[in-house]
C-alpha cells in the first residue's frame, strides 16, 4: 500500500538485507512492474502501455517450466481462460494469501478465474456511463487483439447505434465495470431470448487473473517463497534475463 502505510518488522529486515541491491538488465535498471495475480501467464509491456517492448517483461507461464500455449490465438486463449491450468498463483491457501492481500481483498477467492454477468440493459447503461458513448443496444463484444497472457489489448464494441474498438487493457477493464474488471483476459458468452436471435439479452464474461499481469505476480511470488525459492530466484522468474546486483 505504499509509503502511507506503516511498515513491518519483516519489511524492515528485507530492506536491511538487500540494501544497495538493484534489479538490472544490461546497463538498464529494470522497470519492475507487478500485479496481483497473472492468472497463470505473464503479459508483455507493450500490450498494456507504450509500444516499446522490454526484454525482461516477457509473456511466459507462471510455472517452473515457464511454458504456455500461444494465447494471442483466440482458440488457445478461449481454452486457457475456461480452464484452471496449474501455476504458482493458482492457490486458495488463505495462509499464503494473507501475506499479500489486504483484509478486504481476502474476501475474494475467485481471482485466478472469475465470472461476471450482465443483462443487456445493465451492460448498455454501463458502457454509456463509463465511455460517454451511446452504442445503443450492445450486439456483440468482439476480441480484436490479445497479448501473450490472453489479455485483450483491443476489443470491438458492436452496438445498434455505433461500433468502436477500444484499448488498451485498462480502458477495456474500465469500460466493462463500475470500477474495473479484475483483468482484460476474458471470453464472452451471449444469451438470447427464444423469440429474438439478433440482440443478446445477457452477456457472461469468464476471466483470468487480477491486474495487468506484467512482471511480478504477487500471489505467485508468495507461493514461490512458501515453496522455498529465494528472492533472487523469484525475481529471475518474473523478470527473465535480469540480475540482482550490488550498486553502492
Amino acid at each position: 500500500q505504499g509509503i502511507t502505510m506503516e511498515t513491518s518488522a519483516n519489511v524492515s529486515e528485507a530492506i536491511r538485507r538487500t540494501r544497495g541491491q538493484i534489479l538490472r538488465y544490461g546497463e538498464e535498471i529494470c522497470d519492475a512492474r507487478f500485479s496481483k495475480c497473472c492468472g497463470g501467464a505473464m503479459e508483455e509491456f507493450q500490450y498494456c502501455w507504450d509500444d516499446t517492448p522490454k526484454p525482461y517483461l516477457k509473456g511466459i507461464g507462471d510455472t517452473a517450466a515457464e511454458t504456455i500455449p500461444d494465447l494471442t490465438v483466440e482458440a488457445n486463449a478461449d481454452k486457457w481462460i475456461r480452464t484452471e491450468p496449474e501455476s504458482f498463483c493458482n492457490t486458495r491457501d488463505k495462509r499464503i494469501l494473507r501475506q499479500v492481500l489486504n483484509d478486504y481483498d481476502q474476501e475474494t477467492t475467485d481471482f485466478y478465474r472469475w465470472h461476471v454477468d450482465y443483462t443487456q440493459q445493465q451492460l448498455a447503461a454501463l458502457i454509456l456511463r463509463k465511455t460517454g458513448i451511446d452504442f445503443g443496444l450492445i450486439v456483440d463484444l468482439v476480441p480484436v487483439e490479445r497479448g501473450t497472457s490472453g489479455r485483450l489489448s483491443l476489443l470491438k464494441i458492436v452496438g445498434t447505434r455505433r461500433t468502436m474498438t477500444i484499448g488498451k487493457e485498462l480502458e477495456i477493464r474500465r469500460a466493462l465495470s463500475e470500477s474495473h474488471l479484475y483483468s482484460s483476459a476474458f471470453v464472452i458468452d451471449k444469451e438470447y431470448a427464444a423469440d429474438n436471435g439478433e440482440i443478446p439479452t445477457a452477456f457472461h464474461l469468464t476471466g483470468a487473473g487480477w491486474g495487468h499481469g506484467v512482471g511480478l505476480c504477487q500471489i505467485g511470488a508468495a507461493v514461490m517463497g512458501d515453496r522455498g525459492y529465494g528472492y533472487d530466484a523469484i525475481l529471475r522468474h518474473y523478470y527473465p534475463g535480469a540480475s540482482v546486483e550490488a550498486a553502492w
